[in-house]
């Protein structure tokens, strides 16, 4: 048995059971039919890589391709992301600039911080993006019970369907950890592909400063990329692919959140600021066909 699961089977995880409603997951879990409401998601020509489907994450097994890791990933993450799951998630959203009115949080799992995200945009059409139909249908549920109108989807992020310059906010929440060095970069190149100008990506993610100094940390939760990632700079890798504005933002030690947006071509800028200037009583998402609804000019 490999040092990381030794860790997580003889100590996080029956820490974290004594307080977890085990009876009340059980309960949850069976009144679900999970293969045919995550059939509801399935697509055919999505590729489930590699680097996804054969590890395991956060000590489940399998990883996220199954209905377990779907019913026990929030218990458990309520009380490992300190010092407050929603506290962290917030920092998130509290960074995005403007009244953005379509949005995509690609590897969202079971839409925590999509649901945060439609609660603070109401008006937005926003779109949750995975690769396990599970978590999507967890993340449904969750959806359902809050009113919130999301729409989930399967789906790559390194790839997705989308159509170039269609979202005014790319978000991923904790997800750059879990991908290999090269997949994250193809991350941040989609989503660059996927603003449109003036567009804004932002990413929660652990701090990479504070893990590149805590090597025991990196033993307690079973990662295995998160090492590649600490070793890396997110700054430095979304400047490589075009975004300007760059800046990360310190939360709590151990968490970061990096904010980078797609650069307005300089005679489009130059439109928006003379329209801006002479009708300065001009709201935002009154600039339609104009440039970017965040009004952020790089």
């Amino acid at each position: 048995m490999a040092p990381q699961q030794k860790i997580w089977d003889r100590f996080l995880s029956p820490v974290v059971r004594l307080f977890i409603n085990e009876p009340e997951l059980r309960r949850y879990a069976e009144s679900v039919d999970w293969e045919k409401e995550s059939e509801f998601y399935r697509q055919a020509e999505v590729n489930i890589p590699t680097y996804y489907s054969s590890q395991n994450f956060h000590g489940i097994k399998g990883g996220y391709l199954n209905y377990g890791a779907a019913v026990s990933y929030d218990p458990i993450t309520q009380y490992v992301l300190l010092p407050n799951e929603t506290w962290v998630r917030q920092a998130l959203v509290d960074n995005i600039k403007g009244q953005p009115r379509r949005i995509l949080d690609l590897g969202c799992g079971t839409g925590s911080t999509t649901l945060m995200l439609k609660q603070a945009f109401s008006q937005a059409q926003v779109i949750g993006l995975d690769l396990s139909p599970y978590m999507l249908v967890r993340a449904k549920h969750k959806a359902t019970e809050a009113n919130l109108n999301i729409t989930w989807q399967q789906g790559n992020a390194e790839n997705t369907v989308f159509e170039s310059n269609s979202f005014d906010l790319v978000t991923a929440s904790l997800l750059f950890h879990e991908t290999p060095v090269n997949v994250a970069q193809a991350i941040l190149e989609e989503s660059f592909r996927l603003l449109q100008p003036g567009g804004q990506v932002l990413i929660l993610d652990g701090n990479q400063n504070t893990i590149r100094q805590l090597e025991w940390l990196n033993n307690v939760f079973e990662e295995p990329y998160i090492r590649s990632y600490a070793a890396g700079s997110l700054d430095a890798s979304m400047s490589k692919v075009g975004f300007e504005l760059v800046n990360t933002q310190d939360f709590y030690l151990i968490h970061q959140v990096t904010s980078g947006f797609k650069p307005i071509p300089v005679a489009e800028a130059t439109r928006i600021q003379n329209i801006q200037k002479y009708a300065p009583n001009l709201v935002d998402n009154d600039l339609q066909g104009l440039g970017s609804p965040v009004g952020v000019t790089a």
